[in-house]
């Protein structure tokens, strides 16, 4: 009989205790501990079980609770470690959902994150501490604050470090602080724009948590990258940073190769070729990833759909890609029309503090969008590349924003392309030309980009090239096909007054400069002409 799919459950214990698959990570510990780091920070996507390991480690070193049946069987309990099973206390909180408008807001939805950690330890001291003692008055002081919603944010600020000295002091041992998810709360003020307003305010919240602590044994965060390098984590020496593409941790994150193979063989399933294409490519450290959670999704449903949501959403990275200066952009337009592009990218320092190019294509390789195909040690020069089918698909939003068109009218156009419905297809461009001519106004590439980033989720079926030598000449678009089964497409545009008569002449110059050749099969050749609000098409299809 098959087990149950963990899908939309993080919490290792739930997943043990009612008998669900489970790839076994928990040797995420052992490296835990043999680093011995006092603070570190991993820095992963969304999606890729950054809670379900927090909450590992959490059950595991719990003194609150008995974990010893959960973790039976498992890696970790072939080491020499393995003795150390709730062994120590443990705060954890997860900031993934303190999202909100308004600064205001956001203090509240923290406030009740760290609400819940007060709450499990007001039932551990109830009746047995002194509440005189200085640790316990001020850890019953926030906590009535915490419960009636009037926390300052003084008060907010201290909590963390003051349930650690209360549960030090209860314990007699220093408690391990897991963070999970620690930037939510700070991408969520830069995407509304009060970022300023509370950048003081993290600063002492995270920094009186982690700086100095003399109650703190070891903390570890997660998140999508390092935040305001200079002031929340400014005198913290000794945090350790784990990117992308540093190889300690790299393995616990998302599925390997043979993970995914197993999984889905349980399900019955075939690690194929297609599945492959769908959902690899990421890449920590060393090893190659699967996205964990649409791996889930596809065993559940069979259908090899798009389930990665980016985060922290293409809408805020497409906000970004569109306001970056010059620099980043030429590398993006050579990322969208090649699939890889050689850029400098820093994955240590947050865009939000420091906003450059380098720190951009830095935040785009941590949130996921780009994986890292090589780069120079000790050098921030790098070579990227879209990783996964499923990935190109939310990085066409991403263009989408970039050119102010809806990312459902790309898919129309290019549905209509491959239906060869060149009356459809003239229709959706008319309508997005109407709707975007500020920008295909300003942009001197922008038919070209617009196609290029319709055709992302295409490069695994097509070899995507523009502006490349084919032929006598030049042509703005090629697309070689993958398989005979479907035609090549060559696209030329033309601007100008008499749409009529230079779609006629664009489609004469691929004839003419046998833009197709190469190619092998049917071509499809597409001359595109446009003034401003108009276009009109001219299509062949030729024998190459």
């Amino acid at each position: 009989m098959k087990k149950l799919l963990p899908i939309g459950i993080d919490s290792f214990r739930e997943i043990r205790e009612t008998g669900r698959y489970y790839v076994d990570k928990t040797l995420i510990i052992r490296d835990f501990i043999k680093r011995g780091d006092k603070a570190a920070l991993v820095m992963r996507p969304r999606c890729f079980g950054k809670t379900l390991n927090m909450t590992t480690i959490q059950e595991f070193f719990d003194i609150t609770k008995d974990s010893k049946g959960i973790f039976e069987g498992l890696a970790i309990m072939g080491t020499e470690y393995s003795d150390q099973i709730n062994s120590r206390p443990v705060l954890f909180f997860s900031f993934s959902g303190c999202k909100a408008g308004t600064a205001e807001e956001l203090l509240l939805h923290i406030a009740e994150a760290v609400a819940a950690e007060y709450a499990k330890y007001h039932h551990v001291f109830n009746g047995t501490v002194d509440r005189s003692k200085r640790c316990y008055r001020s850890f019953y002081q926030i906590y009535e604050k915490l419960l009636d919603r009037s926390a300052s944010k003084f008060f907010l600020q201290i909590s963390i470090s003051d349930l650690e000295k209360a549960v030090c002091d209860y314990y007699k041992i220093d408690p391990i602080v897991l963070i999970d998810e620690y930037d939510t709360p700070m991408l969520s003020a830069a995407e509304h724009g009060y970022q300023n307003e509370l950048s003081a305010f993290f600063s002492g919240f995270y920094g009186s948590a982690l700086k100095g602590q003399d109650s703190l044994h070891q903390a570890l965060l997660t998140g999508m990258q390092r935040m305001a390098k200079e002031s929340i984590f400014s005198g913290l020496n000794n945090i350790m940073e784990y990117t992308a593409i540093d190889e300690p941790y790299s393995q616990y994150f998302g599925l390997t190769a043979g993970e995914t193979g197993e999984l889905l063989s349980q399900y019955g399933i075939e690690l194929c070729d297609e599945v492959k294409q769908k959902y690899n490519g990421h890449r920590f450290g060393g090893t190659e990833a699967y996205n964990p959670c649409s791996i889930l999704h596809y065993a559940d449903t069979g259908e090899l759909g798009n389930y990665w949501i980016g985060t922290p959403g293409s809408f805020l990275i497409g906000k970004l890609v569109k306001e970056a200066d010059r620099l980043f952009k030429k590398g993006f337009e050579k990322l969208i029309a090649e699939g890889v592009a050689e850029i400098g990218a820093d994955l240590r320092c947050s865009f939000f503090e420091f906003a450059h190019a380098d720190t951009l294509w830095g935040l785009l390789v941590n949130a996921g969008y780009l994986t890292v195909v090589s780069r120079e040690v000790g050098s921030t020069a790098m070579t990227v590349r879209i990783p996964s089918g499923e990935t190109k698909a939310e990085f066409m939003k991403v263009v989408a924003d970039y050119t102010g068109v809806e990312s459902v009218d790309l898919q129309s156009m290019l549905q209509c392309s491959l239906n060869w419905d060149t009356e459809g297809f003239v229709d959706v461009y008319q309508e997005i030309v109407q709707s975007c001519t500020g920008y295909f106004d300003e942009q001197e590439n922008a038919y070209r980009m617009l196609f290029l980033g319709m055709c992302i989720s295409l490069s695994d079926l097509y070899k995507i090239t523009s502006n490349m030598e084919a032929g006598l000449g030049r042509s703005d678009i090629r697309m070689e096909s993958l398989s005979l089964k479907r035609p090549h497409i060559v696209i030329e545009f033309k601007q100008g007054e008499d749409i009529d008569g230079l779609k006629e002449e664009a489609l004469a110059q691929i004839m003419e400069n046998r833009y197709f050749a190469g190619l092998s099969g049917e071509c499809l050749c597409i001359g595109i002409a446009h003034d401003k609000k108009r276009c009109a098409a001219a299509r062949q299809l030729v024998q190459a």
